[in-house]
């Protein structure tokens, strides 16, 4: 690329990172922008399925973020990718993703957002004590509060709920709001409403929360941000526009990456999406389920135990 061009494509970057928040969709418009002048690099396409993620685009995103992960050779955002499943009514395929990843080369925080999109969508087939389940891991019960920390608990909270067991899902919403330093979640609200105590005038500031603390597919649900700062993409897209490539190879080269988009797209759509039933949870799932396994204080799964009181991350879920 030409510097002028690089100059450009850096300009709707720092443009997509500081609206995703705020106006999503005027971020996918950029990040689109730039799509359109440098498709070829990884960061751009990263910037496209994260705005479109934010503004509600799921199709868009899970195009976008597999063609990220097929050219930086990374598995950054796949919960993300299973929220946008559960988004488009496709709760299987969030399930098949948390299965067929590779947690040991997760980044902790990557992993955990995971595990919570996966517990809700078996949530989402029905499955809730398998969503229990699922969530009763040793980062549940740790003594140091981590980014997700407030999130986990939060999801592991609702899942309580959702069985009916709500003494226990009272003491998992005050776990979850002693850590959530950041008000990432309304577990303070939940808690009060499980006391009986309505606050007037708080109902949106509250169903804003919930969704984003756990509502399957709400935009932005799972946090999401870019693998490096814009400000690193930016120096990078200068320094690739002191190379010149000659137009017509890059000709060539941007009809190359529109097949191989337009495959990818097609790829996803392609997908097989077979219902999963409860026969089809993991060894572990199952035993959690038949036995009734419930977190510890100690972090480790122990049959029948109650939990007792101690004292974050959007997906994840509902």
């Amino acid at each position: 690329m030409a510097k002028p061009v690089a100059e450009t494509v850096a300009r709707h970057l720092v443009a997509t990172g500081q609206l995703i928040d705020e106006d999503p969709a005027e971020a996918l418009a950029h990040a689109l922008a730039a799509r359109r002048l440098a498709s070829r690099i990884a960061a751009v396409r990263e910037a496209v399925g994260l705005a479109a993620y934010h503004a509600g685009e799921w199709q868009t995103a899970i195009a976008e973020l597999r063609t990220y992960h097929r050219m930086s050779g990374l598995q950054s955002h796949l919960a993300v990718l299973a929220d946008c499943e559960r988004a488009l009514g496709r709760p299987e395929r969030a399930i098949d993703l948390f299965r067929g990843a590779d947690r040991e080369k997760l980044d902790q925080a990557v992993a955990t957002e995971l595990l919570i999109v996966a517990a809700g969508a078996r949530g989402d087939l029905g499955q809730k004590d398998a969503a229990v389940a699922m969530l009763q891991v040793p980062e549940l019960t740790s003594e140091t509060a981590e980014p997700w920390t407030a999130r986990l608990r939060y999801a592991y909270a609702d899942a309580l709920l959702a069985v009916g067991r709500r003494d226990e899902a009272r003491e998992w919403f005050s776990r979850a709001a002693d850590v959530d330093t950041e008000g990432e979640t309304d577990a303070a609200e939940r808690l009060l409403e499980l006391d009986g105590v309505v606050i007037e005038g708080d109902e949106e500031d509250e169903e804003s929360a919930e969704a984003i603390a756990s509502g399957p597919g709400a935009p932005g649900a799972v946090p999401a941000r870019p693998d490096a700062d814009l400000a690193s993409d930016t120096e990078s897209t200068d320094a690739d526009a002191d190379e010149d490539e000659g137009e017509d190879d890059e000709d060539d080269e941007d009809d190359e990456d529109d097949d191989q988009d337009d495959q990818d797209e097609a790829a996803v759509a392609a997908v097989p999406s077979d219902d999963l039933t409860d026969d089809e949870l993991t060894d572990d799932e199952a035993d959690n389920v038949a036995t009734g396994t419930r977190g510890d204080d100690s972090g480790a799964a122990t049959g029948g135990g109650e939990p007792t009181a101690s004292g974050e991350s959007g997906t994840a879920q509902r």
